[in-house]
């Protein structure tokens, strides 16, 4: 009989063994939901926050701050686009066979490690070590 997702977090060899099929297929079915969920949130954006009305803006002020929010706003689509190429990446990965294997020491991504970001490309010592560089070098 085979383990749930659940049994598999819990069992602390689990985070070792390869990903089966029921966990691959699980990871697309989060991955593709999460791309959806952030190609949505950019259209309703795109259709909502970006019309700026000089019409409906009696002062500068009024204007300025909708100015403001605009290019927060834009700013967010920008972060979200990146994610959204993140997760393009990680789906690619699955259809390649190679999801779940870190870019830099090819050693297999933990469990736990994908369950809280499927999206990632490094195992936790490798981005612990990335983070350490980036703070190194600043």
């Amino acid at each position: 009989m085979a383990a749930s997702s659940a049994e598999r977090m819990t069992d602390p060899d689990a985070d070792e063994r390869p990903l089966s099929d029921a966990d691959i297929s699980e990871f697309r079915r989060l991955l593709q939901a999460k791309r959806i969920a952030l190609v949505k949130a950019a259209q309703d954006s795109l259709e909502h926050d970006m019309t700026l009305d000089t019409n409906e803006m009696p002062d500068e002020v009024d204007l300025a701050s909708s100015e403001y929010i605009q290019s927060f706003a834009l700013r967010l689509r920008g972060r979200e686009r990146h994610f959204i190429e993140k997760i393009d990446t990680a789906l690619t990965k699955i259809e390649d066979g190679v999801f779940g294997t870190c870019e830099e020491c090819d050693e297999l991504i933990g469990r736990k490690r994908l369950a809280a970001r499927p999206e990632t490309t490094l195992c936790i010592r490798c981005k612990e070590d990335q983070e350490r560089s980036e703070r190194d070098f600043r």
